[in-house]
């Protein structure tokens, strides 16, 4: 397939990428820190929106700042603002989140020399008459603080312009993963990785065009494929930064055909109604997206989730990725694990980091979890 090897690069080193998009473009590039991010308003603004995973270096500048149980992700973005390597951003964008995340907004600011500031106050209870309203007028300041910091005007046809550009990228995203859905070995699970966070990275306009010839091919390749043989997993969490996970899990005969993290199913979730006032599409968007632990909609609307997806995608099991110190999916776990334990689907804790554990630790991990899935079978 001829775009995997661009998809790999851009996730290879996301701020070279955006820094010689910036010289071939002239772009602003705006960092920003959760899928919460309203990226429609950054692109109609003419800048690039980047998402900040964290280091792939060594953590300790920002070691002096945060405290030890921050998660590796704040203080690898930390770590990318202190070493300067993040000097391609022209700001970032902080949405409200979770503890660290708003702490990281304040680190940030009181440290790093370049680019702008600017906190995004999303709504965190969405169930309310008032979240909505609430949701416009936070996205209409963004729109006109953007604006400012970059010193142009933001019409509603960029912005419509741009709400076309997002719909086609997320529904490609969503046609790929539908495919390896249904038919798992199309696609490497490390390369479905890699397609989805490189669309976090990686122009755009660009990119909307490259994800429609990959959905081409695979459909081509999809034609005669067998359905899935082995054993189907469903993976959820926060994020991923370990592609070697999807590796690991495959090499122990698993099938992995759908996932519930913010840089995977839940980017794409929804579309923004084309037909709206684009900042009315984009907030109800927001609002009606799949929700992740720092948003409330209601007592057990993540829980249903996870366990309907299991059974649309008839997967055997689930296994959870917990990243060390995420406070918001820890507490998500044990109600989540009362619903699919009911269910009668089986749950995998793995607690990761930004480094994995050696020696094949993890592989026989996977490998005894799959293998009970499989005597489970009627």
């Amino acid at each position: 397939m001829k775009h995997l090897e661009e998809y790999r690069r851009a996730l290879a080193d996301p701020l070279a990428y955006a820094r010689n998009l910036k010289q071939e473009t002239g772009k602003a590039v705006i960092g920003y820190t959760c899928s919460y991010a309203p990226e429609e308003v950054i692109m109609a603004a003419g800048a690039h929106p980047l998402r900040l995973f964290g280091t792939k270096k060594q953590i300790h500048l920002s070691d002096s700042h945060l405290q030890s149980y921050c998660c590796s992700v704040v203080r690898g973005i930390l770590e990318e603002g202190l070493s300067r390597r993040a000097d391609v951003l022209d700001g970032v964008i902080f949405p409200h989140t979770c503890d660290s995340m708003q702490r990281l907004s304040d680190m940030w600011r009181m440290n790093i020399p370049f680019g702008f500031h600017l906190d995004v106050t999303l709504p965190v209870k969405l169930d309310t008459e008032s979240a909505k309203e609430y949701m416009i007028d936070v996205l209409k300041k963004f729109r006109d603080d953007i604006s400012r910091k970059l010193n142009v005007e933001i019409s509603d046809d960029a912005l419509q312009k741009a709400v076309s550009t997002t719909n086609a990228i997320r529904q490609s995203i969503r046609t790929i993963y539908d495919l390896r859905s249904q038919y798992p070995h199309l696609l490497p699970g490390d390369d479905l990785y890699n397609i989805v966070r490189a669309s976090m990275i990686m122009d755009r306009d660009q990119l909307a065009g490259m994800l429609a010839e990959t959905v081409a091919e695979l459909r081509e390749l999809a034609i005669g494929a067998g359905p899935a043989t082995e054993k189907r997993v469903l993976l959820a969490g926060g994020m991923c930064n370990q592609p070697d996970v999807y590796a690991l899990i495959e090499r122990a005969g698993g099938e992995i055909v759908w996932d519930d993290f913010c840089t995977g199913a839940r980017y794409f979730d929804g579309q923004i109604d084309a037909g709206t006032d684009p900042m009315t599409g984009i907030a109800e968007r927001l609002l009606k997206r799949v929700v992740c632990p720092a948003k409330h909609i209601d007592l057990d609307g993540r829980a249903r989730h996870i366990l309907q997806l299991a059974k649309d995608k008839k997967a055997a099991g689930v296994i959870f990725l917990l990243l060390k110190f995420c406070d918001p999916h820890a507490f998500d776990y044990p109600y989540l694990k009362e619903y699919l334990d009911e269910a009668g689907i089986p749950l995998m804790l793995v607690e990761i980091d930004d480094t994995l554990p050696a020696g094949g630790q993890m592989q026989t991990r996977f490998e005894a979890f799959l293998e009970m899935l499989e005597k489970e079978k009627p």
